[in-house]
């Protein structure tokens, strides 16, 4: 359940930033828009704002790429664990059911006695 919500944590952190460089790229370009500048001056600022979200998009993937990578090895985990778990319920069913048969044959044995 704590798994679930470091999860649910990291996804949102993750819908935040990338809503974050969206709006930082939205009021880089209205700025640039209506700042009194020359055409030269504005396509010069526009590149570095296009480089700047490229570089900041380039992190972000990194990130969610990391994150994922921790998800699948979390993931993975869980799975051993649970495997591992249900292989010994098996086992102690299969001895629980051998027990009761042993047991039955003994009692059935004794009553024909």
């Amino acid at each position: 359940m704590n798994e679930n919500r470091e999860e649910k944590g990291g996804s949102v952190f993750l819908n935040f930033l990338a809503g974050m460089g969206l709006g930082a790229l939205v009021g880089a370009v209205a700025a640039l828009l209506v700042a009194p500048k020359s055409g030269d001056e504005t396509r010069e600022d526009i590149k570095h704002a296009t480089e700047d979200f490229r570089n900041k998009a380039n992190k972000m993937v990194h990130e969610l790429s990391e994150s994922s990578e921790e998800l699948v090895k979390k993931s993975k985990e869980l799975l051993e664990a649970t495997r591992g778990k249900v292989q010994n319920a098996v086992e102690a069913g299969k001895q629980a059911v051998t027990s009761c048969r042993e047991h039955s044959t003994e009692e059935s044995e004794k009553s024909e006695d």
